[in-house]
C-alpha cells in the first residue's frame, strides 16, 4: 500500500469522538453562565446608533468574522476590524456610536490592547468575550462574557479548538437574542438575502405570479374557442373563471379541455362555466413561495390562483415561475 494512503485502522476515532465531546461541553457549560452581563450586551447592542464592529487576533479573528457576518444577516450592520491593521491606520473607522466585540481568550492580546486607548477616549461600548475575567481586556471592557473552557479539543491543550467553538456559540447567542428583542422577520431575512436559496424561499406569491392584464382571465360565459385563445396567449396553460361580481368561480386547464372533447357535445358551442373545474385551490399574495411549491407539490398540479380578500383572481403562480427561484 503507498504510503501515503491512510488505513482506516490507523485513524483515531476514539481521539475524533473526544474532540466533539470535548467542544459540546465547552459550549454547554456556557448556559450557565449566562445572565447579567449577557443582558447588558444585548441592551448594547440593541441601543447601538452606530455600527457594531468585532475584532480578534488569530483564529479569534476568524471567529470574529462569521460573528460579524451572522449579525449584518439578522439586521444589525456590523463588520470585522483586524486589530494588527487598525494600529496602522483604519483606527479612523470607529466613531463614539459604534459598539466594539473585542474576543481575546486571554484578554492580554497585544493588539487589541492598544487599542483600548482609542474606544475609551471616542466613548464607544466595548463588549469583551473572554476566557478570563481578570484580564486587562475584561476589566477595560463596558461588559465582559466569560468564555472559559475547562481544556482543549487539542491533545496537547495548545491549539485554540474548544475555546473558539465556545466563542463561536457565544456569539451566536447574542445575535439570536438580538435578532428577536429587533423583531426581526422572515420577510427581513429575504429581504437581506435575495441571491441565496433561503430567501428565495422566503419569497411571497405577489413576487412571482402573473398578475394584471398577464393573468389569464375569462367570464364564465365565454365560448370555448375565446377560452382556448386566452389560455394560448397568457402562456399558463390555464385560465381563470370568474362570475359576474368578478370573483373567481373556477379553472380551466389544458387538460379539461382535452377531456371535454371527447363529449357529445361540440365542445366549441360550450362556454367557460360549463367545462371549468369549480373551486380550485387559491392562495393569498403574502403566502410564502416555499408553502406555495409544497401545495403545487402535494395537490399534483402546475398552477395555483392568487385571490384577495373578495376572492377576486390577482394573479397565477406557475410552477415555472418556482423553477426560475432555483428552489428545487
Amino acid at each position: 500500500m503507498s504510503d501515503d494512503v491512510i488505513e482506516t485502522s490507523a485513524v483515531d476515532l476514539a481521539l475524533a469522538r473526544k474532540v466533539l465531546q470535548t467542544e459540546a461541553a465547552a459550549i454547554l457549560a456556557l448556559v450557565d453562565r449566562l445572565g447579567a452581563p449577557f443582558e447588558h450586551a444585548v441592551r448594547l447592542l440593541m441601543e447601538c446608533k452606530g455600527r457594531v464592529i468585532v475584532t480578534g487576533m488569530g483564529k479569534s479573528g476568524i471567529i470574529c468574522r462569521k460573528v460579524a457576518a451572522t449579525l449584518s444577516s439578522t439586521g444589525t450592520p456590523a463588520f470585522f476590524l483586524h486589530p494588527a491593521e487598525a494600529i496602522h491606520g483604519d483606527l479612523g473607522v470607529l466613531q463614539s456610536q459604534d459598539v466594539i466585540i473585542a474576543l481575546s481568550y486571554s484578554g492580554e492580546t497585544d493588539e487589541l490592547l492598544r487599542l483600548l486607548e482609542t474606544i475609551k477616549r471616542l466613548g464607544a461600548s466595548l463588549i469583551a468575550i473572554t476566557g478570563d475575567c481578570r484580564s486587562t481586556l475584561a476589566q477595560a471592557a463596558d461588559v465582559a462574557l466569560d468564555c472559559r473552557v475547562s481544556e482543549e479539543a487539542c491533545p496537547m491543550n495548545l491549539v485554540p479548538t474548544a475555546s473558539t467553538t465556545a466563542a463561536l456559540a457565544l456569539g451566536d447567542a447574542l445575535a439570536m437574542t438580538l435578532l428577536v428583542a429587533k423583531g426581526f422577520s422572515q420577510e427581513h431575512f429575504a429581504s437581506l438575502h435575495p441571491g441565496g436559496k433561503l430567501g428565495k424561499k422566503l419569497m411571497r406569491a405577489e413576487q412571482l405570479m402573473q398578475g394584471g392584464e398577464q393573468a389569464p382571465v375569462v367570464s364564465a360565459g365565454t365560448l370555448i374557442p375565446q377560452v382556448i385563445y386566452e389560455i394560448s396567449s397568457k402562456g399558463l396553460g390555464m385560465t381563470c373563471v370568474v362570475d359576474e361580481s368578478g370573483a373567481l368561480s373556477g379553472i380551466i386547464t389544458d387538460g379539461d379541455l382535452r377531456r371535454h372533447m371527447t363529449g357529445s357535445t361540440n365542445l366549441l358551442t360550450r362556454t367557460a362555466g360549463d367545462v371549468m373545474t369549480r373551486n380550485p385551490v387559491t392562495i393569498r399574495r403574502d403566502t410564502l413561495a416555499a408553502e406555495a411549491l409544497l401545495i403545487l407539490e402535494r395537490r399534483k398540479i402546475t398552477s395555483i390562483v392568487v385571490v384577495n380578500d373578495e376572492h377576486r383572481v390577482q394573479g397565477v403562480v406557475h410552477l415555472h415561475h418556482l423553477w426560475r427561484t432555483e428552489m428545487f
